[in-house]
């Protein structure tokens, strides 16, 4: 970018929608709620992101593809930091990542709790006549349930 032209944290959030969560990638990390600020200073750009939880080793991954998608767009000075408070809450998914999740067949999270032993909405039949198999799912933000109705496994999105 050179000195002339205005960034704007509008138009760098909209590149953003196109870097994918990399174990989610059905969801952008703008619909995942880990970006909590754009800031720019002259021709910088730092963008701020949460990760999911400590430790969460997909962060390293989506800084990478932030600075990449940013530069590619002829930013040049890019920087990700990430900030650890407050902590992430999958209330931050937006709702058009949530009906996304549904449809990519994860169970998106549900605010009244975290990991229900029973009744959690199957996204491929629809049905409540659901069990927890598991706890932890294919990745440490999911746990595993399965549809005694249709039968099927399907990934539940934990609140936290």
């Amino acid at each position: 970018m050179t000195n002339t032209t205005t960034i704007s944290a509008g138009a760098i959030e909209q590149l953003l929608q196109q870097v994918p969560d990399p174990e989610i990638p059905v969801l952008s990390i703008i619909d995942l709620g880990i970006v909590r600020d754009i800031q720019i200073e002259g021709d910088g750009i730092t963008v701020y992101i949460t990760p999911t939880y400590t430790g969460c080793p997909a962060m390293d991954m989506i800084a990478l593809s932030i600075v990449q998608l940013l530069q590619q767009h002829q930013y040049k000075k890019v920087q990700v930091k990430q900030l650890l408070t407050p902590a992430w809450t999958t209330a931050w998914i937006t709702e058009a990542g949530k009906q996304k999740l549904l449809k990519y067949g994860i169970a998106p999270p549900d605010k009244r709790f975290s990991i229900p032993q029973d009744g959690v909405s199957c996204p491929q039949c629809g049905s409540n006549n659901t069990t927890l198999v598991s706890a932890f799912g294919s990745t440490a933000c999911k746990a595993l349930y399965t549809c005694k109705d249709c039968l099927e496994p399907f990934d539940y999105f934990k609140c936290h």
